[in-house]
């Protein structure tokens, strides 16, 4: 099957958007397609390139190897955070269970209880906190818009936890 495309500059330069960067056509331009791309070729980055009027064109991602360090960097303090709240979170709830095992008193009771609710509270801070990994990081990367929404998602748990212990 072959396609093909032809468009002429006219008095006004036609834009067409590629991936999420719209490119402003001010020349011929032929594109001639057959078959399907080859493999992998849609998914390597695009190399710089010069555009026919002679200025270069910005590459749409990001992929420097200090940017990738950084973002693997916050992904590896989330995983630590996940794993380290899970584990805590079920090392209390086991030690409440070991403690079930000892003779009924009211010191066994209270110490059943406060483990139970400290693995229940560890459960419930840890996406908490991951939220202000998240969001620092991101801020960090200069990801600024899910920064912005890490923090309002922030801003109103605390709301919400505000209002539930005023009422």
């Amino acid at each position: 099957m072959a396609e093909s495309a032809e468009m002429t500059s006219a008095a006004a330069p036609a834009v067409v958007t590629v991936g999420a960067a719209p490119v402003e056509l001010t020349n011929e331009l032929r594109v001639e397609m057959r078959g399907a791309p080859p493999a992998g070729l849609m998914d390597a980055a695009p190399a710089p390139q010069q555009a026919r009027s002679g200025a270069p064109v910005a590459p749409v991602v990001d992929d420097t190897p200090a940017h990738v360090k950084r973002a693997e960097a916050g992904e590896r303090w989330i995983s630590r955070l996940l794993r380290t709240g899970a584990m805590c979170s079920g090392g209390l709830f086991l030690g409440s269970l070991v403690l079930e095992a000892l003779p009924e008193s009211e010191s066994v009771h209270v110490a059943i209880d406060v483990l139970r609710k400290g693995a229940a509270s560890a459960l419930l801070v840890t996406p908490v906190v991951r939220l202000v990994v998240a969001g620092t990081t991101l801020g960090i990367r200069g990801e600024w818009r899910y920064a912005v929404y890490a923090a309002g998602v922030l801003g109103l748990l605390a709301l919400a936890v505000g209002a539930g212990l005023h009422a």
